[in-house]
């Protein structure tokens, strides 16, 4: 018997769908998504770049050379704060000490000139960089609140300042043509001695944050600790190590501002701790933790610095409205982030 063979039945034709495709799965909502995250992390330079042109077009004198300059230097120290204070803040945490530290190391930096360079600058830093290290064991180990224990370290920090001047009775000043004091007023093409060192610092910080396994971890403990924890990350250490950086460069920061003022001034850094945290946030830092870039964090201090040097430009506004559009800038932004963070999330 013969046998009859057949060809096998064609495969069944799959059935085009008619439901819509899913939520965030289209390439318009993933470039809606970047979109949001971009304007997220560097909307504050276009912000910037917009006010300088403005600004420039209706006072000839902002657009001066000199006029930059005086910017940036006013800017640099507060700059070398909000780094310290932006991977404090990445890392879910926040310093509040950062401003009575700053003070703190500008006296010390003035009364230790009369020993020398090395002690002008070494004397601040230790004691400074000790204040952050108590404040990351106490958050880190101790398992404290961080808005707690830099409060009690600002108070801390103010009274050790008053009690070494005698309730601000003695000022020190830095040795005439000490090697101290032209750190804080010499300059090359210029452009001061601390914008130099901010900007090598904010380079160094963008390195470390980017491309290091540390910054990788500041990311992903302050997105979640306990999962951090659990990935084996060390997150205690990872805590000590930003606070004490962050009470190092606070230091180091009123350091350069006593060379520059050639004098351990005590009412500074009253306050400079909020404009550290409005920098970081204006720059795009979540206040949460988890995201934030240190090229944010120097748009966000320049555009603060913008913003006093066009009150001082206009001349019938006092000082005290620069806090009025601080305060603007930050609660918009804060709203900005929130929308932008919720544009992410549904796309």
């Amino acid at each position: 018997m013969n046998e009859t063979t057949s060809a096998p039945a064609a495969p069944p034709m799959p059935r085009k769908s008619t439901r819509p495709p899913r939520r965030g799965t289209g390439p318009e909502r993933t470039g809606r998504a970047r979109a949001a995250e971009l304007l997220q992390r560097q909307g504050v330079l276009a912000v910037l770049l917009t006010v300088v042109l403005v600004a420039s077009f209706v006072y000839p004198t902002f657009a001066s050379l000199d006029n930059a300059r005086g910017v940036t230097i006013q800017a640099s120290f507060l700059a070398v704060v909000a780094l310290g204070m932006t991977m404090v803040i990445i890392t879910g945490g926040i310093d509040l000490s950062v401003g009575s530290v700053f003070a703190l190391g500008g006296v010390l930096a003035a009364w230790a000139s009369q020993y020398g360079f090395l002690a002008a600058l070494f004397v601040p830093l230790v004691v400074c960089g000790g204040i952050g290290l108590l404040n990351g064991l106490l958050i880190a180990r101790g398992n404290m609140a961080p808005f707690i224990i830099t409060l009690a370290t600002l108070l801390g920090a103010r009274g050790l300042l008053l009690a070494i001047t005698d309730e601000g009775a003695t000022t020190y000043l830095v040795p005439k043509d000490s090697a101290f004091g032209e750190l804080g007023q010499g300059s090359v093409w210029g452009f001061g001695h601390p914008i130099l060192i901010a900007l090598v610092l904010f380079g160094a910080g963008g390195i470390v944050l980017q491309r290091t396994s540390f910054g990788q971890t500041l990311f992903a403990v302050g997105g979640s600790s306990d999962a951090a924890t659990l990935m084996g990350l060390p997150v205690a250490r990872t805590k000590i190590v930003v606070y004490t950086l962050s009470g190092l460069l606070a230091g180091l920061a009123g350091a350069l501002n006593a060379a520059r003022l050639s004098s351990g001034v005590t009412i500074v850094g009253v306050g400079m701790e909020l404009d550290a945290i409005s920098a970081v946030v204006i720059g795009g830092t979540l206040l949460i933790g988890g995201a934030g870039s240190i090229s944010g964090t120097l748009w966000g201090v320049l555009l603060l610095a913008v913003i006093q040097n066009l009150i001082n430009q206009i001349g019938s506004l006092n000082s005290s409205y620069q806090s009025v559009v601080s305060g603007g800038f930050l609660i918009v932004v804060v709203v900005a982030q929130r929308y932008l963070a919720r544009s992410r999330r549904s796309t």
